[in-house]
């Protein structure tokens, strides 16, 4: 539902003279952002902060990257000795501080807490500090996390090799200005409807963990259990199968499927990059695959060439052949819908005749438990290459893996159609939040009578 269908308008309205903010309340001001601040303050310049500055445990600085969802989120890594304060004591945070950001991430903002107080104002953020008299931080907050703002500043920064915004500019930003109890009004109602709308959004979301855990338990059962609950059973003799059918086999893995590991011909041979037309499936496009419901891939964000191909230790595969990512982004699973290589970051099974790809397509996803041990403790996720070569595979006949295929796809069908809804009311919530915001903070609505 619209907010501008669900609520008033204001009673009369006139123009504001500004494109994004369009019409708004007749009684309300259109004002410059420095007209209603105390300070426009950046952060330190990178000549006044020293590398013995940064310590563990001090006070932190807030970059662009620590504004995360209005809140200030501290990287506690880097943060500032007490005792170099002395000459960054004008860049520390008081409660009610707008810190927003001016390079790279343009429109981030977030509210300082009293509990945060001291805190550093980062190089690539500018700390906002209001008149307490006319001002209330909650609404521009609102005011500047909208994506007219974001919009504003981003042509701003228009010509520019990096995006990095002054105070001159961001002291430009046309803001609508009611008077303060009504800007108090207007804050404590997105308060409250944001909030309700959170909390439908994390409601949500938790259903779409369970449904994915259910998918997840679903392969895992068919794929070491099969379909008869009745078959006699055995132990696997491996610790993550557990007992499985007593008629089934363990294999290694690369016993029934050749291993084969993926490479980057040389960047540093301009050549190989040239005419490509070899589908190159890397971490560019893992996102295709991370939410378990894609089988098959075809795209690639890059190709390479055939002399890229014959001059490195990259290899065409066939169709057919089951990939698994094994560095950053572990063990997410496809088969490839199309002749293709990989990158290193994924190693590939080409199956043979006692294994159908669908089937080891599945036996991966049920993986999950097993993949994050083997990459427990490491400073670098990653699935080593002696550890793959383990690999253990329970093998039924073909046949048999052919009906678990069909029960896994009609079953997860269902799942996976479920999610898709699930994630749909989900984006519907997010436009609401963002449009309720924007329609509240330009007058669109009137929510005088609603903050109570």
């Amino acid at each position: 539902m619209s907010p501008a269908r669900r609520f008033k308008p204001y009673p009369a309205y006139k123009d504001s003279g500004v494109e994004w903010l369009g019409e708004i309340p007749a009684h309300w001001e259109v004002k410059r952002l420095r007209d209603i601040a105390d300070s426009l303050q950046t952060g330190p310049f990178g000549s006044q902060l020293h590398a013995d500055d940064y310590i563990f445990g001090g006070r932190p600085v807030i970059n662009p990257s620590n504004l995360q969802g209005g809140t200030l989120v501290p990287d506690w890594n880097c943060t500032v000795d007490e005792s170099s304060l002395s000459h960054l004591a004008r860049h520390e945070l008081v409660a009610g501080d707008i810190v927003l950001a001016r390079r790279g991430q343009l429109g981030r903002c977030a509210l300082a807490t009293a509990e945060q107080a001291g805190w550093l104002c980062g190089t690539g953020s500018l700390r906002l500090r209001l008149r307490s008299y006319d001002a209330c931080p909650q609404y521009f907050l609102r005011l500047l996390s909208t994506d007219g703002v974001r919009d504003w500043l981003t042509l701003q920064s228009v010509g520019s090799t990096m995006q990095n915004l002054n105070t001159s500019i961001i002291g430009r930003i046309p803001v609508a200005v009611p008077m303060l109890d009504e800007q108090r009004c207007v804050a404590a109602f997105l308060d409250r409807e944001t909030a309700r709308i959170d909390a439908l959004v994390a409601k949500k979301e938790r259903l779409i963990e369970l449904l994915q855990e259910k998918h997840t338990t679903l392969i895992t059962r068919a794929v070491t259990k099969g379909l008869d609950p009745n078959v006699p059973m055995k132990d696997s003799g491996v610790e993550w199968l557990g007992k499985i059918p007593a008629h089934w086999e363990v294999k290694r893995t690369k016993f029934v499927a050749r291993l084969r590991s993926g490479h980057t011909p040389s960047r540093q041979h301009p050549e190989y990059w040239q005419d490509c037309t070899i589908p190159w499936f890397g971490l560019a496009d893992v996102w295709q695959i991370r939410d378990g419901q894609v089988e098959y891939v075809s795209e690639t964000a890059e190709k390479i060439s055939e002399l890229g191909l014959a001059s490195s230790a990259a290899r065409l595969l066939p169709t057919g052949t089951v990939i698994l990512s094994r560095t950053a982004s572990v063990g997410f699973s496809a088969i490839m819908g199309v002749d293709m290589a990989t990158t290193q970051d994924f190693v590939n099974w080409v199956c043979g005749p006692e294994l159908r790809p669908e089937y080891l397509l599945y036996v991966f996803r049920s993986m999950e438990h097993e993949f994050r041990r083997l990459t427990m403790g490491s400073t670098h996720q990653t699935i080593y290459m002696p550890d793959v070569g383990a690999f253990a595979t329970p093998v039924p006949s073909t046949t048999e893996q052919g009906r678990i295929v069909a029960y896994v796809r009609s079953e997860t069908m269902h799942i996976d159609a479920l999610t898709v809804k699930v994630r749909d009311a989900i984006d519907r919530l997010k436009e609401l939040r963002t449009a309720l915001i924007s329609a509240a903070v330009t007058g669109k609505i009137d929510v005088r009578k609603e903050a109570t």
